[in-house]
């Protein structure tokens, strides 16, 4: 099993983002066979939780802050088990990993990837750094 996700993602604050997917399986694909579990690690010391399931339909959080916030965006026939986050917010940062089976293949490197959500694209100050020049930059 391989698996392709982009190693870093950067979206806006109050934005939705598409954290992608790409498989490829030596064992033939159908939606039946394929099984993928998300999980996210956030930036500071704390623990890996599973955030979403996909097992013949998806199983999207039904509780916790990605509650209400991800949905399921992949298509199995085209080797895509990709996520969408809704409305993402400083809370969201961190590395979601995307784990997919496909019996009998089942080995391989998970891929990876680290959201860091901005206040606006491109290059940002720190909020510190704006307030010394007031409200007008």
């Amino acid at each position: 099993m391989n698996i392709y996700t982009a190693s870093e993602v950067e979206a806006v604050n109050g934005t939705d983002v598409k954290l992608k997917c790409i498989f490829n399986s030596s064992a033939p694909v159908s939606l039946q066979s394929v099984s993928v579990a998300w999980y996210f690690r956030p930036p500071h010391p704390g623990h890996e939780e599973a955030i979403f399931y996909y097992s013949g339909r998806p199983f999207p959080p039904s509780e916790g802050h990605f509650r209400e916030h991800l949905v399921w965006s992949g298509d199995l026939e085209k080797k895509e088990a990709s996520i969408t986050l809704l409305q993402v917010s400083p809370a969201f940062n961190g590395t979601y990993s995307c784990r997919v089976l496909n019996p009998p293949d089942v080995h391989g490197i998970n891929g990876e990837v680290n959201l860091r959500v901005v206040n606006k694209p491109g290059f940002n100050l720190p909020d510190w750094f704006l307030g010394l020049f007031g409200a007008g930059v």
